[in-house]
């Protein structure tokens, strides 16, 4: 995608405004410090809990979950920015602040939180800061963002385990859930639709093939 694209975008971004029609899973419009903010706990829809993570090009990371049993779904968005209706133009810039990020529908009677953000630091370099392999910037960054504290202290325990076990730095951030913007229809099951795409090919499913080799027993048989 994508280093050519940021280039493209940023001469977008001053002639656009960076408000979009993106819709959000959180209808409050007001925005405050994540240092002052409390996490947002979002309903299950259906008997399906949701996940929200960031962990480089969103494309990659829907159909890392996708293939996880117990997920229904993972749609691509924006998230733990400062700005409203988010675009990929305009989060393509970093200014907005927002990461390229996707929210996960799981079935928590199959597949825990825990494990999910057990899949989260086991498909991507977790010391990488600010981007996952080719992609680079803080729209790329790395973030886990909790609705509750069960999953801060869950999330900060994994955190904790991976840098001692590694000695290095952990790159994610951890942050409380307020907003996820659900991005352009052209980006939903984008790997699916593009098998083709050069950066599918080089980038998205290498990856997606190096996460379920270290993780046989959570893929679907089918997906």
């Amino acid at each position: 995608m994508k280093k050519y694209t940021v280039i493209f975008c940023s001469l977008i971004f001053f002639l656009t405004s960076c408000n979009g029609n993106g819709q959000s899973t959180n209808p409050q419009n007001s925005v405050t410090s994540k240092q002052e903010v409390k996490p947002i706990q979002v309903p299950a829809v259906e008997g399906y809990e949701r996940a929200y993570f960031a962990s480089g090009c969103f494309w990659c990371v829907e159909a890392i979950y996708e293939s996880i049993k117990g997920v229904k779904e993972s749609i691509s968005g924006y998230s733990g920015g400062h700005t409203s209706n988010p675009t990929y133009e305009a989060s393509n810039t970093g200014r907005t602040g927002h990461a390229e990020a996707v929210e996960i529908y799981y079935d928590p009677n199959i597949v825990s939180f825990s494990t999910l953000v057990d899949v989260y630091f086991g498909s991507q370099n977790p010391t990488q800061v600010n981007g996952q392999g080719p992609d680079h910037g803080s729209q790329y960054r790395s973030i886990i963002f909790y609705q509750n504290e069960e999953q801060k202290k869950i999330i900060e325990e994994k955190k904790k385990a991976l840098s001692k076990k590694l000695n290095r730095k952990i790159a994610a951030e951890i942050l409380p859930f307020q907003k996820f913007w659900i991005g352009e229809g052209y980006h939903q099951d984008f790997e699916k639709r593009n098998p083709n795409h050069r950066y599918i090919l080089n980038v998205s499913i290498p990856r997606l093939k190096r996460f379920q080799s270290k993780f046989p027993d959570l893929i679907k048989t089918s997906h």
